[in-house]
């Protein structure tokens, strides 16, 4: 099997000058598929890695993915490692994921950050609110993903969407996974949602979910969900 950059490679080489391709580091499968967390010497490791499947000479941007049992840590020694090899030509640019504004904070003190990717979408717990708000103070692209899945995550939307998201969505003759990204899409300039999928039909909905202007008092409703 192919990897995902593999994919990427075949599909879109020779690439486009104003194409910027981002990847993430600090997770890894072993041989037998199992994940793994790097230590900071390995990920330089990772990023050759990504270069090789990629086939390219540099990574555009590399985000490193936080794991779950680290959002209360320090990240300066990873991030510090991918700092350096930015310093050395092999990144352009460096980015966090899966981050708290205290890790933002510390990795703003090491290096500069571009985006962070973080999970958000309707219904958001009010202590994720204060990360968009956040990058957009900094001129920080905030990069949510499960913007439609929510708690779902990797196993997509369960259950029924709330009437408000359904009623919002009849008014615009749009669907309930559309308003979901339409709303977090208008959450600021600095946003933008990357929704995954693995169905041509709902790739075309949600590149249309773009077009949707939410007006206030429907934004206004869907913000007390």
């Amino acid at each position: 099997m192919r990897s995902a950059n593999e994919l990427i490679n075949s599909a879109l080489s020779p690439y486009p000058d104003d194409l910027v391709i981002a990847t993430k580091v600090w997770p890894g499968r072993d041989p037998s598929g199992n994940w793994w967390w790097a230590e900071p010497a390995q990920l330089r490791g990772q990023v050759e890695e990504n270069l090789r499947q990629l086939g390219r000479d540099h990574l555009d941007l590399v985000n490193l993915r936080i794991p779950p049992s680290r959002t209360a840590t320090s990240i300066a020694e990873h991030f510090g490692a991918l700092a350096d090899l930015r310093d050395a030509g092999l990144i352009r640019h460096l980015g966090i994921s899966n981050a708290t504004p205290e890790q933002l904070a510390e990795a703003t003190r090491i290096a500069p950050v571009v985006c962070v990717q973080n999970p958000y979408g309707i219904g958001a717990r009010p202590e994720d609110r204060a990360m968009p708000r956040t990058c957009g103070e900094q001129d920080i692209a905030f990069v949510p993903f499960f913007a439609i899945a929510g708690k779902g995550r990797e196993a997509g939307r369960t259950g029924a969407d709330d009437d408000e998201i359904q009623s919002i969505a009849r008014a615009h003759g749009a669907t309930p996974a559309q308003i979901r990204l339409a709303w977090t899409l208008q959450q600021g300039p600095h946003v933008l949602a990357i929704p995954g999928t693995g169905n041509p039909g709902h790739l075309v909905d949600n590149i249309a979910a773009a077009a949707i202007r939410l007006t206030e008092d429907e934004l206004a409703r869907l913000d007390t969900l």
